[in-house]
């Protein structure tokens, strides 16, 4: 791994405060953050095509990155968030009655094993000091799936440490993360009886990189050339990984 966060004894999980929040927003506003979020938004739909309808149960996610695509698509959201302020982005959904959030400690979550069809967790795992924990939540709780999303070292990513500072540099609030082998996480699954089925990597080319040009016209012609060539197939980043219940 790269950057790993390092974890303080008794410190509770939190980063989806920073990811909740409206500066993190920012990094996904306009064309190239909208091409970003269409990406993201169309592998998770695909994930989850199995199971219309579905129960579903996103843990970390009040970036509001999702909600929206999945309640359109018919699914029954719950968002879960480590505080009450990850729900402050989720408000127009949330006060119309579509969707429900609840707020607690993320290794620890408050529902029967079994309560939900799938479990979404984005934006957490390469924060998250204690990932394998989460994992192990996130499984207890999905009686089907669970899809996750994180930056793998078949990447770019592997070179994350050399260039943090560049990209620090270029989007501003980027924090220290962990990059991983697909290995570990789809092993990581497979401890509580979950089994890697389908896989969707997102870009080739590093988002830092769309986000200097802020070009959405060059974005999309960029990853269309690597989607051709296969090398968003082999080496794109970050990874959209859906595991079933084996």
């Amino acid at each position: 791994m790269a950057a790993t966060p390092v974890a303080a004894p008794g410190a509770r999980e939190d980063a989806d405060v920073e990811t909740s929040s409206e500066g993190y927003a920012r990094r996904f506003a306009g064309p190239v953050g909208a091409f970003f979020l269409d990406v993201q938004a169309r592998a998770t739909l695909q994930a989850l095509e199995p199971w219309p309808s579905a129960r579903v149960l996103d843990v970390g996610g009040g970036h509001a990155q999702t909600v929206g695509p999945l309640l359109a698509a018919g699914h029954a959201v719950t968002v879960f968030g480590s505080d009450p302020s990850c729900r402050a982005r989720l408000a127009p959904w949330l006060d119309a009655g579509q969707a429900r959030f609840e707020h607690g400690d993320l290794l620890a979550l408050p529902f029967a094993e079994r309560s939900f069809d799938a479990v979404l967790c984005y934006r957490l795992l390469p924060h998250a000091r204690r990932w394998p924990a989460l994992v192990a939540e996130l499984c207890r709780v999905s009686s089907r799936a669970v899809v996750v999303d994180y930056p793998t070292r078949r990447s770019v990513n592997a070179l994350a440490e050399a260039f943090f500072g560049l990209k620090q540099r270029v989007e501003g609030d980027t924090r220290p993360y962990a990059v991983f082998d697909d290995a570990e996480v789809e092993d990581a699954l497979r401890a509580h009886g979950f089994r890697p089925a389908a896989r969707w990597p997102q870009f080739f080319w590093p988002m830092a990189l769309h986000r200097a040009l802020r070009s959405a016209g060059l974005a999309r012609a960029l990853e269309g050339l690597a989607r051709a060539a296969t090398l968003t197939r082999r080496f794109g980043s970050p990874v959209i990984l859906r595991a079933e219940r084996g």
